[in-house]
């Protein structure tokens, strides 16, 4: 064995499957977020929901609203709520940015996959996104199918 040990052994990436059917992606950030101690933990457990999870802003801050990660198992009384707001970390010309395009019609702003990083520290992808129309969905479908019988004839 190397010197040096991974500080981090499981590795976490939670995707949110239904954004990417739902949604057309425009533009994607890495995001910090504001957790309690017991959340963390619960993240590194992989105990993460992202399905029902959207982001939204307050007084020029960002926050994401309906993300539940589950209460931790090993914790005492002090345990945090499964879903609850939490702030988003970027620096100040990325929440511009992404204020004046949340702005226009039809986009919004949701969280695409959650993850560790090297560091030990949770970040969140989020995207700028369009939703998609009933034949963007047929034709995403069909494309997906298509690479699945793509696969199977490689073999």
């Amino acid at each position: 064995m190397s010197d040096k040990k991974k500080k981090f052994d499981k590795i976490i990436n939670i995707r949110n499957k239904k954004a990417s059917y739902e949604f057309e992606f425009i533009d994607t950030y890495k995001a910090g977020l504001v957790l309690k101690g017991t959340e963390i933990k619960s993240i590194r457990e992989g105990k993460v929901s992202l399905t029902e999870a959207y982001c939204f802003f307050r007084k020029g801050e960002l926050f994401i609203k309906q993300m539940h990660i589950a209460p931790y198992s090993m914790a005492s009384s002090y345990n945090h709520e499964a879903v609850r707001e939490r702030k988003l970390l970027l620096h100040q010309k990325e929440i511009e940015k992404l204020e004046s395009k949340f702005e226009e019609k039809g986009l919004s702003i949701i969280p695409v996959r959650i993850f560790v990083n090297d560091r030990g520290l949770a970040k969140l992808e989020i995207a700028l996104a369009r939703g998609k129309k009933v034949h963007d969905k047929r034709q995403s479908i069909k494309e997906k199918d298509s690479k699945r019988e793509l696969a199977r004839m490689k073999f």
